[in-house]
């Protein structure tokens, strides 16, 4: 352990839990809900239809005392995050159901550099949370020098880590549409609550022990309090995309209005009576029914904030943003994970602004991409928000898409993952000689 870290772990010791108590409940899940008997779980939530654990719930009691600080996973602009341990853990096999993520700010930095805002946002958030792709907070340490989240670790790393261990640095379809698939889930989900994410890029999507996936980082994040617009049931809009290619700017399918009328199915026999022997075909494509929309959400912000090379063309111009940009951030990301690049890096953050805001989208050559893969990055990535897909039906007109044809979205997370994490070890994640030009970057 480096010797800042004995300072570290020394003055976390003798901070208290924001409770009142001496030791805290912390919360844990594990998104595949297969954890043992000693695993931690989350505590009730308000929003239980989304609980990230099938098992029911038990909760442990743990003070800083029971803490090991060791191992630092990675760093941000506010913060860096270490490995926190269970102590009496073997060092070498250790239970990942004993290891924590432990997000760490120096709260006189945040005062200088006027981040304390940042730092409060993400906490709120994180309390928030609770969806078997998003982190739980575990406790939340509030030190007269340190500010420290606890969160699940996830020894599969982050998706850019992977992707330069794939052949050619890129996924294939399989794993794009894997990735993606549960990426939107997330996105959806953050809208209902009205957060704006903001910070799409493959270095915030972790991988779980199991395979899934965990957006991280959240200090970007706009989070609405009052937002106007509410989740809403509409009927069948039937939007089935088609394949667009000559048209990058394509709209949402309209709503229905409220007062559509659905005739069930059962009130008109599929066979007619008169021939009953005539086989029934077979129907293709998206079956009638409401729709559930969570978004978008009447909020704006003039905030110029995210990732160059991820950041939509209207945080470029200053014209105001709102949920729409986390659909562009999911072009951006789909694009890379095809192709290894994103669509409009320019040789310094200048032209790479300047290539967001008034350049094509072009797609090279190689390698073979399917053509709905191109037409929904193309809907994705159209300038004009107001004409970008997911901007009025929001996760429901990109599930209905055809690159996600055959996703049982109610069963993502039973879904194989493309990649399962071996069981973690501190020695491969000090020295990983499987790719000894990639360091392990957890986070």
């Amino acid at each position: 352990m480096e010797p800042w870290l004995d300072d570290l772990a020394d003055d976390l010791q003798s901070v208290s839990f924001t409770s009142t108590n001496t030791t805290t409940t912390i919360n844990r899940s594990t998104s595949s809900g297969s954890s043992d008997a000693a695993a931690l779980t989350p505590a009730p939530s308000a929003h239980g239809s989304f609980s990230s654990s099938s098992k029911s719930k038990s909760t442990h009691s743990i003070s800083l005392s029971d803490l090991r600080f060791s191992l630092r996973l990675g760093s941000g602009d506010i913060g860096s995050v270490y490995l926190a341990e269970i102590k009496n853990s073997e060092s070498n096999n250790i239970n990942n159901n004993s290891l924590f993520a432990a997000k760490v700010m120096d709260k006189k930095e945040l005062a200088s550099r006027s981040k304390e805002g940042r730092a409060r946002t993400e906490r709120e958030i994180l309390q928030l949370l609770d969806h078997p792709f998003l982190p739980t907070l575990y406790a939340s340490l509030d030190s007269q020098k340190w500010l420290c989240l606890l969160t699940e670790f996830c020894p599969g790393g982050d998706l850019h880590v992977l992707r330069q261990r794939q052949n050619n640095k890129r996924f294939d379809e399989t794993a794009v549409r894997f990735y993606s698939s549960e990426v939107v889930v997330a996105l959806e989900y953050l809208h209902m609550l009205g957060i704006v994410y903001r910070d799409l890029k493959p270095e915030n999507v972790l991988v779980r022990s199991d395979g899934h996936i965990m957006l991280t980082d959240f200090d970007l994040s706009l989070k609405c309090d009052d937002s106007t617009t509410q989740a809403q049931i509409i009927s069948d809009p039937n939007p089935s995309t088609p394949v667009q290619k000559k048209s990058d700017h394509p709209k949402d399918h309209p709503p229905f209005t409220s007062s559509s009328c659905i005739l069930p199915n059962c009130i008109v026999p599929a066979v007619s009576c008169f021939n009953p022997k005539r086989k029934r075909k077979k129907k293709t494509g998206h079956h009638g029914g409401p729709e559930f929309v969570a978004e978008p959400m009447d909020v704006r912000s003039m905030s110029f904030v995210g990732t160059h090379e991820y950041l939509a063309p209207e945080i470029v111009s200053g014209e105001g943003h709102g949920s729409p940009v986390d659909w562009w951030t999911l072009g951006i990301f789909i694009f890379e994970m095809f192709y290894g690049v994103t669509p409009f890096r320019g040789v310094d953050h200048e032209l790479t602004l300047a290539n967001i805001v008034a350049r094509a989208l072009e797609f090279p050559k190689e390698p073979a991409v399917p053509a709905t893969a191109k037409d929904l990055i193309s809907q994705l990535l159209a300038k004009d928000p107001g004409r970008r897909l997911g901007s009025t039906m929001g996760a429901s007109a990109i599930k209905h898409h055809p690159f996600f044809q055959g996703v049982n979205w109610a069963l993502l997370r039973c879904t194989r993952p493309p990649f399962i994490p071996p069981p973690y070890s501190r020695r491969e994640a000090v020295s990983d000689e499987s790719c000894p030009e990639t360091p392990v970057e957890y986070y």
